[in-house]
């Protein structure tokens, strides 16, 4: 779906293998999906198979407040200074992401992207050419396989099927959903690759 005719559409995965990417142009992709999701991984695994790549990610740009700094800890819409430091956090990826497109280098962000911050990012990257690529494991395999540090105990499964419903039923028709349940993040990559070049 374009939206403002700034968003690349992505196709469905093709058969052909993702070619050298040495003479590929500059481009911009933003990596969504919900916590735990593997959105790190494949983000920086992607930028490093371009010539020039930079992997943008939200969550280092929030540890860079070292004081005062407000994480969502509950699930649920966030408010307040939470709000407001998840939507700086967003402006800063896409300024840090705009300067190195800008610069000739293939910029990947890396952020949960839905909702309201769907339509700030659009608005963050106002004028420039983007794809989204949104990783979608079931809720489950999210949940019991990939929380480690990350998500623990029972809160990790409601935080996990509040952002899978949030993610579904705000995103839905957007950018290129890959159900990530069964790959590797090498295989992801490859299948995203395989839509940039089909729909370039």
């Amino acid at each position: 779906m374009n939206q403002g005719g700034q968003q690349r559409e992505l196709h469905q995965p093709g058969v052909q293998r993702a070619r050298s990417l040495r003479n590929y142009q500059p481009t911009l992709i933003v990596v969504t999906g919900i916590m735990a999701a593997g959105k790190s991984t494949i983000a920086h695994l992607l930028a490093q198979r371009f010539e020039r790549g930079v992997h943008v990610e939200a969550d280092v740009l929030q540890r860079m407040i070292v004081s005062g700094g407000a994480w969502v800890s509950q699930p649920g819409e966030p408010a307040g200074e939470e709000a407001q430091q998840l939507r700086l956090r967003l402006k800063n990826m896409c300024l840090l992401g705009r300067s190195f497109f800008e610069a000739g280098f293939t910029v990947v962000l890396d952020d949960i992207i839905m909702g309201d911050r769907w339509h700030h990012l659009q608005e963050e990257l106002s004028g420039l050419p983007f794809s989204l690529v949104v990783l979608a494991p079931h809720v489950d395999v999210v949940a019991q396989q990939r929380d480690l540090n990350r998500l623990k105990g029972p809160q990790g499964y409601t935080w996990a099927a509040y952002l899978d419903h949030a993610l579904r039923t705000t995103m839905a028709g957007v950018g290129l959903w890959i159900d990530t349940s069964e790959q590797t993040p090498e295989e992801t990559v490859e299948q995203i690759l395989r839509n940039l070049w089909d729909g370039g």
